[in-house]
């Protein structure tokens, strides 16, 4: 079986693509043949070790596929089933044993790779649109990289919603895809300070809430689009780690909140879990959310997908196809 491993943490020439043992499942633990897998920014973390993990490691936090087997104590699935996952690393292979309590049932409705595409970012946009800033109808909000593949799926939701989405990106490319997929304005960061823009778009006033998982480069600017006492949801570090040694800053600024979330808590337990994968499928075949999958490679070209990601140089969601 094949699989990418990662023996010493490094760039992405540190993922080997070779053969592995897999194995059959334990107890609670089911073997999955993946048909599509996802790549995320997380992946380049766990790579470099930014967020550490045992060493060898077989990256990835999210696939799509069909269960070979059941360990003991398994129920609810069976040989056959269709399921995908998020949030249990080891997905960049071709097959894997995983804990069952981490895995969904598939709707007939969605395919393989659109379900590798939006497990991970799709859960992330229901907490955070959902439970970490509750949006209603009306509210303003900031979504930096809107046109990435977690971008893409939370601005549609917000619109969906009723709220009015602003976005940021790079270069005219992504600036339309991200005004075609639920943005209401879109600032080219590239060209002029998104900052100012958000405040001329507000008129003066500074947005409810801004998702920010581009990290260190745009922290700052980003609390700086709040209106007082609003919340900067900081949940990912794409250019490097935040840190706020001075809590001053919040008070400065408007007495604002910052909060720094991960899926880890909010799905801790299977039932929420569940609900949130129930909200997503219904958002997708509601077609309130389109998912957008921008690359496909080979799960052997997982270097160059890390390369793309890395660069910005992709739109929308990355996949791997073993």
């Amino acid at each position: 079986m094949k699989a990418i491993v990662v023996d010493q943490f490094g760039g992405p020439e540190a993922l080997d693509f070779r053969d592995v043992e897999v194995g059959e499942p334990g107890s609670g633990e089911i073997r999955v043949r993946h048909h599509a897998i996802g790549v995320n920014f997380i992946d380049t973390y766990h790579r470099t070790g930014l967020y550490p993990n045992p060493l060898p490691l077989i990256p990835g936090s999210e696939g799509a596929g069909e269960v070979i087997s059941v360990g003991a104590g398994v129920t609810g699935f069976k040989p056959g089933d269709r399921i995908a996952y998020q949030g249990t690393i080891g997905a960049y292979t071709e097959e894997r044993i995983m804990p069952a309590a981490k895995a969904v049932l598939l709707p007939e409705s969605i395919d393989y790779e659109t379900a590798a595409a939006i497990m991970l970012k799709g859960l992330t946009a229901y907490y955070l649109l959902f439970l970490t800033w509750p949006v209603r109808s009306g509210e303003t909000i900031l979504f930096q990289a809107a046109a990435g593949g977690m971008g893409l799926i939370a601005c549609q939701w917000a619109k969906s919603i009723g709220a009015r989405v602003i976005g940021t990106a790079g270069n005219p490319d992504k600036v339309a895809l991200a005004k075609a997929n639920g943005c209401d304005e879109v600032i080219n960061y590239s060209q002029e300070d998104f900052a100012v823009r958000v405040r001329e778009l507000t008129n003066g006033k500074g947005v409810d809430v801004v998702y920010d998982g581009v990290g260190q480069d745009t922290f700052e600017k980003s609390l700086d689009c709040l209106r007082p006492m609003g919340l900067m949801v900081s949940y990912g570090n794409a250019t490097g780690p935040v840190s706020v040694p001075d809590l001053g800053i919040l008070a400065r600024k408007g007495s604002l909140f910052v909060t720094r979330p991960t899926g880890a808590h909010y799905f801790a337990e299977r039932p929420a879990l569940l609900a949130g994968a129930k909200a997503l499928f219904a958002a997708v075949e509601s077609g309130a959310v389109k998912p957008h999958i921008g690359q496909r490679f080979a799960l052997s070209e997982a270097a160059d997908a890390h390369r793309a990601l890395e660069g910005r140089k992709t739109v929308g969601s990355t996949i791997l196809l073993p």
